[in-house]
């Protein structure tokens, strides 16, 4: 499975939700399929999205948080998933894009590439719902159902390790921060 066809499967319903990215790969692709201000992307913060998803989640209980993370990031704050697990949030569906390789900085094989298993060591953690998936069908149908769940989900998508042709995003991290902070802050009075 390539993770831009997984995110174009789920991008129409990420319109209702709000979302946290990683560096690299993933905020560019996602970026390509078109920009919204309920998407945040944490350039430069490897390793950080699930831990500011965690606290938007725990934050605006009424909003469903969408945090699109990656194997090398997750292994960087394995901490997060006992964080997540401990207050488990139940609007918050944590998706890990697995292409045993940290294929933005030179492709260099992470853990998952010898065995490591990210949605046991969720479970392990104590998150309820966790699961691997390896093809787009699994993956679409897993996505659906943790948003109608109404549990906290680490979702595990097994990924071919290609990318974007470059890693860039159009849109300056400050401006990104101030709109995703404006566009909270709108949902919360109802103009957003």
């Amino acid at each position: 499975m390539l993770r831009i066809d997984a995110l174009r499967a789920i991008y129409p319903s990420l319109a209702r939700c709000i979302v946290v990215t990683i560096m690299g790969a993933v905020s560019a692709e996602l970026q390509s399929l078109g920009h919204r201000p309920g998407f945040f992307y944490l350039l430069h913060s490897m390793g950080l999205a699930s831990s500011v998803g965690l606290g938007i989640a725990l934050l605006r209980p009424e909003l469903h948080v969408v945090v699109l993370d990656g194997d090398g990031s997750i292994l960087m704050n394995l901490g997060g998933l006992t964080t997540m697990a401990r207050y488990r949030p139940r609007n918050l569906t944590h998706i890990v894009f697995d292409n045993e390789s940290l294929l933005s900085v030179g492709g260099f094989p992470t853990a998952t590439a010898t065995g490591s298993d990210i949605a046991g060591m969720a479970a392990a953690a104590g998150v309820p719902r966790t699961t691997t998936v390896h093809t787009l069908a699994e993956f679409t149908a897993a996505f659906e159902e943790s948003l109608g769940g109404n549990e906290l989900t680490t979702l595990v998508a097994k990924v071919e390790a290609t990318g974007p042709p470059v890693y860039l995003t159009d849109l300056p991290m400050l401006e990104n921060r101030f709109q995703f902070q404006r566009h909270l802050r709108n949902l919360r009075t109802g103009q957003g």
